[in-house]
């Protein structure tokens, strides 16, 4: 039952009130909105900012990386080429390779004069031969020795040198790098330079110089963006300025993230020492046979979140001039807003008292509808229990053996009328739940023909109307708008009725037509009419019309085919039922033909 509105002075002052509040919400969500979308802004525009950043910087180190590279190929090729180097690789002469090495490469691993930048990438640390394999043909001891004007191979340690090695010699200059401890402990990584050396006579690789330099990354290229870099190799950092727990964090940061990434090069954000910090990897090498090493960057975000701070506290303010605004607004459009209410006149009491009498009415209608549709609905649901046990134990007693023969005919009796009983619950739950107004069509296209020519051959297949003859006359392709399932069943209630109420030998006469946006379907059968005293109840529930017993059913049928013929827009009518015919009407909205698929030429 609807409350009487109250337009009294303190309804009034309520609903203006309400009224205010509403548009105070509603201005409050619109700042807080833009605030947001500030925030986010400030953030991408940061973001994409440091990003732009990150690709400048690494741009450099990748031009200056590409001039040594180039440098260093062409000396490393030149020294490949030494006929001298040839000799002792083609010859097998190994204990000559490194003496006969020593003064060719002398000015590549001189670091005398190596303190600028410019010179210190050219510089090698160490080198290395490779057999055919790819094995480290190693010096031997006396030729690590320095000597003067003369320095040796460089030193290395004998896990440092093992990890030189690659599964084959390789046939293309290969870029690695090399994770090492220095003296003091601290992690140093050297940049690895491998270059085939092929054969003067099959010009088949044969062996390969590896050199070892300091990386590009690590050197100080004379700008300061903010920004910190090093190199990760087989899961350690080499991370200047930054100590060693700061190191393994973001080394492991970055690891996990390239584990789960699909590129070679990303973005995280995390937190060192208490404060947020962008890091940016990319791989150096990835075309080389040696372990995959990153370059990180990483930027801290101080700068970025003072920014959003002062931009946070200058949108706060504006917003606290918005909200000001607003109040004023709100208050003023409040006003305006709840003057038409304050003119509305008050409901009289005998109308306010005839409505509440018609809604306790329809509300005591709407109320015993529901009762009916639901006691309609638990009786079914609570009958097809029993129903099941019942069936299953007269097919268990029907299975048993030793029973009189008339026994088994009774048993069998029994089941056929649980198979009966079914039928009327199934169809009381579909009764239920139109009434209860539960039953939603999924409406289309339905071709009417086809559903009567199945049924029609399902009925020839019944053995009680092998005497019966079937005359049609309907269009083919006539298209219907319904639900297949229950259009169906509207099909097979007719023709049911029509079979089980004609006479041996008798007729069935199917016909159809199309006319102004509707489709009528007419079944008429012979047979004893229906009395004229009964055809006004032929549709009401369990009514048999004076059936026998002889004739199966439990005066459902009709009832449930007029219910789902309405539920599609139509109706279901008796047209004449004499000592003669017995016809009826089913109505249809008629729907477009199909669209069948044009068959393609073979």
């Amino acid at each position: 039952m609807t409350p009487s509105v109250k337009t009294g002075p303190a309804g009034i002052r309520r609903f203006r009130t309400k009224l205010f509040l509403a548009l105070m919400v509603l201005v409050m969500a619109v700042t807080s909105l833009v605030i947001y979308l500030a925030q986010e802004r400030v953030a991408q525009d940061a973001r994409a900012d440091l990003q732009g950043d990150f690709e400048l910087e690494l741009a450099a180190l990748h031009r200056l990386q590409d001039l040594r590279s180039g440098a260093v190929g062409d000396r490393s090729k030149a020294l490949a080429g030494n006929p001298r180097i040839h000799a002792a690789l083609e010859d097998g002469a190994l204990d000559l390779l490194y003496s006969s090495a020593r003064d060719e490469l002398r000015d590549v691993m001189d670091q005398s004069n190596a303190t600028a930048s410019s010179t210190e990438g050219l510089h090698a640390r160490f080198y290395r031969f490779l057999d055919s394999h790819g094995a480290v043909i190693p010096p031997a001891d006396e030729e690590l020795r320095d000597r003067p004007g003369s320095p040796g191979p460089g030193k290395l340690l004998p896990n440092e040198q093992a990890q030189l090695n690659q599964t084959s010699v390789p046939q293309t200059l290969q870029t690695g790098y090399l994770a090492r401890r220095d003296a003091n402990g601290d992690l140093t990584v050297d940049e690895l330079i491998a270059v085939p050396i092929s054969s003067s006579e099959t010009k088949e690789v044969i062996a390969a110089l590896v050199l070892g330099f300091k990386p590009v990354e690590t050197m100080n290229r004379g700008t300061y963006t903010g920004m910190k870099n090093g190199i990760l190799v087989n899961g350690q950092l080499q991370l200047p300025t930054f100590d060693r727990a700061a190191e393994r964090q973001v080394a492991r940061r970055v690891t996990e993230d390239i584990r789960n990434a699909t590129s070679n090069g990303q973005s995280v954000r995390t937190k060192i020492g208490g404060v947020w910090h962008l890091l940016f990897y990319k791989r150096l090498n990835p075309d080389s046979n040696y372990p995959p090493a990153y370059e990180v960057c990483v930027y801290p975000l101080t700068k970025l979140e003072i920014r959003q701070r002062q931009l946070r506290s200058q949108i706060l303010g504006a917003s606290a001039l918005l909200l000001l605004g607003g109040f004023v607004a709100s208050q003023f459009l409040s006003r305006r807003l709840s003057q038409p209410v304050e003119e509305l006149a008050v409901v009289s009491e005998e109308n306010l008292a005839e409505r509440q009498r018609v809604e306790a009415e329809l509300q005591y209608t709407a109320e015993e509808l529901q009762r009916s549709a639901r006691f309609s609905a638990d009786a079914s649901h609570q009958l097809k229990s029993p129903i099941t046990v019942l069936r299953a134990g007269l097919d268990s007693l029907l299975a048993r053996e030793g029973f009189p023969k008339e026994v088994y005919e009774e048993l069998s009796s029994l089941v056929h009328q649980t198979y009966r009983l079914t039928g009327v619950v199934e169809d009381l739950l579909l009764l239920s739940r139109m009434d209860a107004g539960k039953l939603r069509l999924s409406m289309q296209s339905v071709d009417l023909t086809h559903l009567v020519e199945e049924w029609i051959d399902d009925l020839k297949a019944l053995p009680e109307a092998a005497t019966l003859r079937v005359e049609t006359d309907i269009p083919a392709d006539l298209q219907v708008a319904g639900e297949t399932k229950f259009t169906a069943l509207v099909v097979q209630n007719l023709l049911d009725n029509a079979r089980k109420y004609n006479r041996p030998g008798g007729v069935i006469r199917i016909r159809a037509k199309a006319a102004k946006g509707q489709v009528e379907l007419r079944v008429a059968n012979t047979g004893r009419g229906i009395p004229p005293a009964a055809q006004p109840y032929v549709f009401e529930r369990f009514h048999r019309a004076g059936a026998s017993e002889d004739v199966a059913g439990h005066g459902l049928g009709l009832n449930l085919a007029r219910e789902l013929v309405r539920l599609h827009g139509g109706e279901l009518r008796l047209l004449r039922s004499d000592a003669e015919w017995t016809e009826f009407s089913a109505l249809f909205l008629k729907a477009a033909p199909a669209v069948r698929p044009v068959p393609l030429p073979k």
